[in-house]
């Protein structure tokens, strides 16, 4: 079993520089499968993820070539078949295959996605999308086929403005006969790449970053170059170490506008903050003080990093309130944090924080990508030394973590035990 290991209270300095989007590139490869030929997409993060997109691609016949940050995909030998619980399983963005292989071929077969268990996922609205662009869908124990004779444009409300939804009927609708309109979709940048991807192939959609984007059905898309944009969650997680450890630690290769909320809430409560154009430099500050937050769809708060978010208001001067409205089980990596010597209690969806609190080195677990990244957090602050286990979650989000984190100071080891 292999855990991470973090010997605590070291300054961090030096640059750490952020890689592309986890929550962008899941869906563009995937969306690659509507081109006729080869696809490019730049500043890929090399993580599990995206290992095991690129293992559903090939099953399927796809030439796949990946070079650093670059993947080179010709879809032109796919062959539409089922993809098999036993990869589906190993990321939640793998329904974007259904989106794609809908789009494209008017079929998809494929087994319930997999992911960290923060709470229920259903994708009632991605199958709600489909069904109103004309196509049946049938669930057959874990299977679901989604197939259409052909593929109509309509108008689409989502009752939650859900990006996992909003994208996939965007790749389902990109080739559709017609015009389709979702309303309430999702705002996030990650969305706006997506667009911008299809549109480079040939898409006309508009409307990207608004709550109504339209897209006109197109016969055919072909091969494009494009870019994953930088992560905005691994970005506002080194912050928020910075804001624990860093000493003048520079998070480079950002866009800070993708991290407002993030960025107004950490100088409300006192962060030594330069932010520049493409660049946050942080120190951490021996007092802060507390204040609330409440997760919501961008541009609010992001879900991601409120649990990363809640080791730096255990250490805040006074009692603080996180609410999580976006999923149910995002509060597993509170009783470590408690058994690290944190005070917080939780009642219903929303979790106090008493502080400032010294925070121990212990043997934690983590429970799932983003409490992983709470954890490590925790443990570069705390006295002694922190063992995090089931650390396979966090090294599907986040590129070369232990690397970067060393270079800038990080007493922190990947061990097998």
């Amino acid at each position: 079993m292999r855990k991470i290991k973090i010997e605590g209270g070291h300054p961090l300095t030096g640059t750490i520089k952020i890689s592309g989007a986890k929550n962008s590139a899941v869906a563009l490869v995937p969306a690659s499968l509507l081109a006729e030929d080869q696809v490019t997409i730049d500043n890929i993060p090399n993580i599990s993820d995206i290992d095991a997109l690129n293992e559903i691609l090939k099953y399927l016949g796809a030439n796949v070539k990946r070079q650093n940050e670059t993947m080179e995909i010709d879809p032109s030998t796919v062959e539409n078949k089922e993809i098999p619980e036993s990869i589906s399983k190993k990321l939640r963005a793998s329904y974007y295959f259904m989106g794609a292989l809908l789009g494209k071929y008017k079929k998809a077969t494929m087994y319930f996605p997999g992911g960290c268990s923060i709470g229920a996922r259903p994708i009632d609205l991605h199958l709600k999308g489909f069904e109103a662009l004309g196509a049946k869908v049938t669930i057959e124990d874990n299977k679901y086929t989604i197939e259409a004779d052909e593929l109509i444009g309509t108008n689409i409300y989502l009752d939650f403005a859900s990006v996992g939804a909003t994208i996939n009927i965007m790749l389902a609708a990109t080739k559709a006969k017609g015009t389709t309109i979702i309303e309430n979709a999702a705002k996030e940048p990650e969305i706006v790449n997506v667009a911008t991807f299809l549109n480079n192939m040939g898409a006309k959609i508009t409307g990207a970053g608004t709550s109504e984007i339209k897209i006109k059905g197109v016969k055919k898309l072909h091969g494009c170059f494009s870019e994953v944009i930088p992560d905005r969650i691994e970005a506002g997680t080194y912050i928020i170490i910075g804001a624990l450890c860093g000493k003048n630690l520079k998070i480079d290769n950002i866009i800070p506008e993708h991290i407002d909320s993030l960025l107004s809430k950490l100088e409300e409560i006192g962060v030594d903050l330069t932010i520049n154009s493409d660049n946050v430099i942080v120190s951490k500050k021996d007092k802060y003080k507390p204040t609330n937050i409440k997760t919501a769809v961008y541009p609010g708060l992001p879900t991601d990093l409120q649990q990363p978010l809640t080791t730096l208001l255990a250490l805040c001067d006074g009692k603080s309130k996180v609410t999580e409205t976006i999923w149910e089980n995002r509060f597993m990596h509170i009783p470590y944090l408690i058994e690290m010597g944190a005070q917080i209690s939780v009642s219903n969806q929303t979790a106090t924080i008493i502080g400032p609190t010294k925070l121990i080195g212990k043997e934690v677990k983590a429970t799932d990508l983003r409490a992983g990244a709470c954890l490590i957090a925790a443990g570069l602050y705390a006295n002694g030394t922190t063992s995090i286990s089931d650390i396979e979650h966090v090294l599907r989000g986040y590129e070369n973590i232990i690397e970067k984190l060393t270079q800038v100071g990080a007493n922190i080891k990947l061990i097998e035990e």
